[in-house]
């Protein structure tokens, strides 16, 4: 019974191995790098790693202006008018706030709705007050 030789140690090839890698890439005039792979540029990691993960760091949370809240849920309830001249101070105030709050608060649009709602109940208080004065 013959057995087959063992293997070479040297590899298949025998002491001469084949290049591995792709062959070696000349780049405007820049030598090869050894191993064969283009040169590197700062900052960028080798072919077939992956650099470091990237975490992008989130703005803080803008927060909804509480004056804002208080001008729009005045403006809605109205309380024998006494709410929508609470919603005009309420209001103007929050746009001011959230103006100067740089982005940090929100809430322009309650403000606005408040302001807009707490003016129709001061004209409907003018309105019945012009029609008890006429009666």
């Amino acid at each position: 019974m013959s057995y087959p030789p063992p293997p070479n140690p040297n590899g298949p090839y025998g002491a001469q191995q084949p290049p591995s890698g792709p062959p070696p890439v000349q780049s405007f005039g820049q030598p090869a790098q050894p191993g064969g792979y283009p040169p590197q540029t700062q900052g960028q990691p080798p072919y077939g790693q992956y650099g470091q993960p990237q975490y992008l760091q989130q703005p803080p949370s803008a927060s909804t202006n509480g004056m804002a809240i208080a001008s729009l849920v005045l403006g809605i309830l109205w309380m024998w008018w006494l709410g929508s001249i609470l919603a005009l101070i309420f209001g103007y105030t929050a746009k001011k706030q959230i103006a100067q709050s740089g982005g940090l608060q929100q809430g322009g649009g309650l403000a606005t709705a408040g302001i807009v709602l707490g003016w129709i109940g001061v004209a409907t208080l003018c309105f019945f007050l012009l029609l008890g004065l006429a009666a």
